[in-house]
C-alpha cells in the first residue's frame, strides 16, 4: 500500500528520485532545489566550467518534440556536472520506424543510460516511462503536452526569488495563452506552493482554462487589470501549434488588447520584473522596448535555467548515490 500511495517523484527516504511535474512535488523538495541551484550559478564563469558530480554517468536528451533553448540548457547543465551526454536524434531514430517508446527506452536503458531528459507531445508520457524504469534509472521532464513543464517553473522560480527575495508579498499575473501552455500550468502550481500574495491569469477567455479561481487564482480578461500593481508578469507565447479553431480574431488585435508595451507596463509597480519562458514573438505579445528593457529578466532566466537543471540532474541520482 505504501508503494502505491507514495509519490512516484520522491525515493522512499523522500528524496527527489524523478522530477515530472510541480504540482504533486512538496515545497520542502522545490526549496531545496532552488538552494542546490545557489552552489552552480558561478560555475560558468570559472575557467574549468565543470564539477565532478556526474562523472560516469550516462544523460540521454530525448526530444519528441522540437526545441532548441530547453535541449541545450540541459546539454549543458549536464556537462557541467561532468556527464557523459547523447542526443537522440527521433527523426532517424526507430520511433520513427515504428518501435514503441517503451521499447526504444529499454534498448538505451541496455545501453546504461542513468538519466532521461524526457520532452513528448503526449501529457503524462515521462509517467509512463518512470513507471516502466528500474530504480537506479531516473526520469526529468523537459515539457509533455499540455501538461507540465516542471524545470521551466523551476528556474521562474528561481529568477523570481533572486529579484525579489521572497514570495509571500508578491503579486505575480500570468498573461497570454495560459489555456495551452504547459509552463502556464507548471508556474501555477509552483507559485501557489511557494505561497505568493496575489496570483492572476489574464488573457481572452478563449485562452484560458476554467476552474482556476478554485484554486485560488485570479482570472481578469483586461490587461491592465491584471497587472495592476504587479511585482511579477510573465509573458507567455501564443501556443498556436495546439490551437484547434480560431480562438482569436488576429495577432494585431491580440497585440492591441494583450501586448505588453511600455504604456501599459507602467500599470505595474514602478520595479516588476518582467519575464518570458521564450521563444519570444515580439509584436504579438510583447513589445521590443519592453523585452529589451530595463524590467526584463528574460536574459537572465536561461542563465539560471543551467543552475536549476543542473541542480536537478544532481539531485534526482544523490539517493542513489547515498545508498551505495
Amino acid at each position: 500500500m505504501d508503494t502505491i500511495l507514495r509519490n512516484p517523484q520522491l525515493d522512499a527516504d523522500g528524496d527527489l528520485h524523478h522530477l515530472l511535474s510541480i504540482e504533486e512535488l512538496p515545497r520542502e523538495i522545490i526549496e531545496r532545489i532552488l538552494a542546490t541551484a545557489d552552489g552552480f550559478i558561478g560555475v560558468g564563469t570559472r575557467e574549468v566550467k565543470s564539477v565532478p558530480l556526474l562523472r560516469g554517468r550516462s544523460v540521454f536528451n530525448l526530444f519528441f518534440e522540437n526545441s532548441t533553448r530547453t535541449r541545450t540548457t540541459f546539454e549543458i547543465a549536464a556537462k557541467r556536472l561532468s556527464a557523459d551526454v547523447y542526443n537522440l536524434n527521433i527523426a532517424a531514430s526507430s520511433t520513427s520506424k515504428g518501435e514503441s517508446l517503451l521499447d526504444t527506452i529499454d534498448n538505451l536503458t541496455a545501453m546504461q543510460a542513468d538519466i532521461f531528459v524526457v520532452r513528448h507531445s503526449q501529457g503524462g508520457a515521462p509517467y509512463l516511462i518512470a513507471r516502466h524504469l528500474a530504480p537506479h534509472v531516473h526520469v526529468v521532464n523537459a515539457g509533455d503536452g499540455r501538461h507540465a513543464h516542471p524545470t521551466q517553473a523551476l528556474l521562474d522560480l528561481y529568477t523570481i526569488r533572486h529579484y525579489k527575495g521572497r514570495f509571500e508579498d508578491l503579486n505575480v499575473a500570468i498573461v497570454g495563452d495560459v489555456l495551452h501552455s504547459r509552463v502556464a500550468r507548471s508556474d501555477i502550481h509552483g507559485l501557489l506552493s511557494m505561497g505568493v500574495r496575489e496570483l492572476r491569469v489574464v488573457g481572452p477567455l478563449t485562452l484560458l482554462p476554467t476552474g482556476l479561481e478554485g484554486l485560488g487564482v485570479q482570472v481578469h480578461t483586461r490587461l491592465e487589470d491584471g497587472i495592476r500593481d504587479a511585482d511579477v508578469i510573465i509573458m507567455l507565447r501564443l501556443q498556436n501549434e495546439r490551437m484547434r479553431g480560431a480562438l482569436l480574431p488576429s495577432a494585431q488585435e491580440y497585440f492591441r488588447n494583450y501586448g505588453l508595451t511600455p504604456h501599459t507596463l507602467r500599470h505595474a509597480r514602478p520595479d516588476c520584473i518582467v519575464m518570458h519562458p521564450g521563444p519570444m514573438n515580439r509584436g504579438i505579445e510583447i513589445d521590443s522596448a519592453v523585452a529589451d528593457g530595463p524590467h526584463s529578466v528574460i536574459l537572465p532566466q536561461v542563465s539560471f535555467g543551467i543552475a536549476v537543471r543542473m541542480a536537478v540532474l544532481s539531485m534526482v541520482v544523490s539517493s542513489q548515490r547515498k545508498a551505495s
